[in-house]
């Protein structure tokens, strides 16, 4: 039984409470004032033309406040339209001015100056309306007594019935005089639909509305549409976007009671749902149920990606809007925080889908983009490491400008930045005098400059291979001792030697065990999916060979003799060979066990799984295979089952799924404890759950097999 999550229906909105409207008999507009005004409606309409503000030429009636109620215009009981109600409260702006005798010489004014003082007020009230696509303004008189007058007081207020709106829609609407002595008064209105209002048998448009219910059931949520079994109704689902329309995700056509099922990954706030009636003029009716959900949000984040255009411009690609700012880092290799450029450089506000540039001069691999939403960091990513290579080990120079030509500089390191010259015990201190040697000579990379400081990348690798010079000389001079020594000792050399092959065998098992990874490069994306998988295992005290990591040295040899010579010194080392099958490889094996041949050219010349299958066979074959290879296929993917039986001799697991038994089997004979090989398959799946999803859900497109679409969850 699914737990009810979101109760939501098409009579109730997200407020419980229901509306009840009062109806108004006749199509005639209407219009009555507070106790003590008169006022008067137009027979027609008139042109909505404000105007100028012109000076009052004394006391005047001014709108103050506009409010709104909503009605029914009934022409039968059952047939009704949704009006809107405006009330204008009115007040008394201005003054008489002072007869200028009066004030000079303190006599009395004339007797015919007071006579306008004691008359009655009269204003010509304009009310603009304007609900696309219907513009409309009607004008109302409006007469107040001179008992009522008094200046700054409210009169009271005059109500227009009424001006009819379509269910759903936006409604602007302005009040002024004619002539306008001030500036016009607005009001815009969101209107309910029919969820909000006791509707539903009254407003034609309302009659066939399906009943809609969101619920829970583990991780995935049910709409639930229970309708009758004739009931014909349109159903979508859309990303709701603050700037721009609606981006469409999927629409369907249906009949009846239904049951669409969501997974819990598809949810982001901004999906919404849209259902409507398959007829003429129908009301469509927008919920957007997972805005306040802690999941979407977290979905959302991990949807978002950072994309970089050209060395200074990049974007933030999103499902939604959502509140973020940027700003640059540093870092640094070793796995230290990323530490934020700021100052100099400052946080910028970032809009998904919004091009933002950043003043840089050049690029750098360490240079990255962190993006924090709410003073938290929720997303990184180095965007110039993918062109430029991997992070290097330079160090970035803080130049600060200040009056007069001074200036300063500091390194940029872990504990903070470093002043240069100094005397601290930091690496950039005691370099800091080659650094600065550097700067001057030109030998660092410039990357940001303004009026208040500059930036600077300055390479260390010099003095590094300086530093392992100085370690190599004194290893080989230790190793010359050391091996005078044993010339003079003999007896002892040969205890020394058993000792030292030992410690030479022990440091193979603890470097890991030696693993070659085989696949068929079917696309790109399968081909990142290796790679990630390649990298995880690296983690782990493996050692993997993969072509991708190799493809300059096979492109030299031939893939035929690269991966020769990779299967001959992994098995040597007691290692293992993993054969990663696909829909692609498994169609490559088909071939081979047919035609006991392939054409060498068909494929790319990197492709070391068709040349591997040479060698490969005759060890399947001739049943030498167990326990030199492992099988492996990816969940969703492939079935272990479709691997052809002759490779099925060995374990053949489906991953992540089988992850522990997978790793087991990489790991003998020295396999660890089964409580550590579950957190070893479990920091493999975190790392290579990003580039699952990414295959087989990419950015901006449903998941194939899942969420939404035409097959995914369509019955009662």
């Amino acid at each position: 039984m699914p737990v009810p999550w979101f109760l939501l229906s098409l009579a109730l909105g997200r407020s419980p409470i229901v509306l009840s409207l009062e109806r108004l008999v006749g199509p005639q507009d209407a219009t009555h004032c507070s106790p003590g005004l008169s006022c008067h409606l137009w027979d027609s309409d008139i042109l909505c033309l404000p105007g100028d503000i012109v000076p009052a030429p004394g006391p005047v009636l001014a709108p103050t406040h506009l409010q709104t109620e909503l009605v029914l215009r009934c022409r039968k009981e059952t047939y009704c339209d949704l009006c809107v109600r405006v009330a204008v409260h009115l007040a008394v702006h201005g003054h008489w001015e002072e007869p200028e005798d009066e004030e000079k010489f303190g006599g009395a004014a004339d007797p015919g100056v007071e006579e306008p003082r004691n008359a009655s007020l009269q204003a010509q009230v304009v009310l603009s309306f304007q609900a696309y696509p219907t513009t409309r303004c009607v004008l109302l008189e409006v007469q107040v007594p001179a008992a009522l007058v008094q200046f700054g007081q409210s009169v009271g207020s005059v109500v227009y019935d009424c001006f009819e709106a379509a269910l759903g829609s936006e409604v602007r609407i302005w009040s002024y005089t004619q002539p306008r002595y001030e500036k016009e008064l607005n009001l815009t209105q969101q209107l309910p639909d029919c969820r909000g209002l006791e509707v539903r048998n009254s407003i034609p448009s309302c009659w066939a509305l399906p009943w809609l219910n969101v619920s829970a059931d583990g991780d995935n949520v049910h709409l639930v549409l229970n309708v009758s079994e004739e009931q014909h109704f349109g159903l979508s689902l859309y990303w709701n976007q603050v700037q721009g329309p609606p981006k469409p995700r999927w629409h369907k056509n249906l009949t009846g009671p239904q049951i669409i099922t969501l997974n819990h990954t598809d949810l982001v706030p901004c999906l919404c749902i849209q259902v409507w009636p398959l007829e003429p003029d129908s009301v469509r009716t927008n919920i957007c149920p997972f805005r306040e959900d802690p999941r979407a949000h977290q979905n959302l984040w991990r949807a978002a990606r950072l994309r970089l255009l050209t060395l200074q411009s990049w974007l933030l690609d999103a499902p939604c809007s959502l509140p973020a700012e940027a700003a640059l880092c540093w870092q640094a290799p070793g796995g230290d925080p990323c530490q934020p450029l700021v100052p100099p450089l400052s946080w910028e506000n970032v809009t998904v889908d919004k091009v933002l540039e950043f003043p840089l001069l050049k690029g750098h691999p360490n240079l990255c983009v962190q993006v924090n939403s709410w003073e938290k960091l929720q997303l990184q990513e180095c965007l110039w490491a993918d062109s430029l290579g991997p992070l290097k080990d330079d160090v970035l120079l803080l130049e600060t400008r200040g009056p007069q030509d001074n200036r300063s500089l500091c390194a940029l390191e872990p504990s903070g930045c470093t002043s240069l010259p100094s005397k601290a015990s930091t690496r950039a201190a005691r370099l800091g005098e080659y650094l600065l040697q550097d700067l001057q000579s030109g030998q660092c990379l410039q990357l940001w400059d303004n009026d208040l400081g500059a930036l600077w990348a300055c390479s260390m690798d010099k003095y590094i291979h300086k530093r392992w010079a100085l370690l190599w000389l004194a290893c080989l001079l230790f190793a010359a001792a050391l091996s005078l020594i044993l010339l003079l000792k003999k007896d002892h050399a040969k205890g020394w030697l058993r000792l030292l092959k030992q410690d030479v065998r022990s440091g193979a098992a603890a470097r890991g065990r030696a693993a070659l990874l085989l696949y068929s490069a079917d696309d790109s994306g399968f081909e990142r999916l290796v790679g990630a998988l390649a990298s995880a295992l690296c983690q782990l005290p493996l050692r993997v060979a993969v072509d991708l990591w190799s493809r300059r040295e096979m492109s030299a040899q031939g893939p035929v003799a690269w991966f020769h010579a990779q299967r001959r010194q992994t098995l040597q080392e007691g290692g293992v060979v993993v054969l990663l099958f696909s829909p692609g490889a498994v169609a490559l094996c088909s071939e081979w066990l047919q035609d006991g041949m392939s054409t060498p050219g068909a494929h790319g010349p990197h492709d070391a799984f068709r040349a591997s299958l040479s060698c490969v066979l005759p060890d399947f074959l001739q049943g030498r295979a167990p326990g030199r290879y492992v099988g492996a296929c990816f969940d969703r993917l492939l079935h272990p089952d479709s691997v052809p039986a002759l490779f099925r001799t060995v374990p053949v697991f489906s991953l992540p799924s089988q992850l522990p038994d997978f790793l087991g089997a990489l790991q003998q004979p020295r396999a660890p404890r089964p409580r550590r090989l579950q957190e070893r398959a479990e920091q493999v799946s975190r790392a290579l759950q990003p580039a699952l999803d990414s295959y087989f859900h990419p950015p901006g497109t449903p998941a194939p097999g899942r969420g939404v679409g035409p097959g995914a969850g369509d019955g009662t």
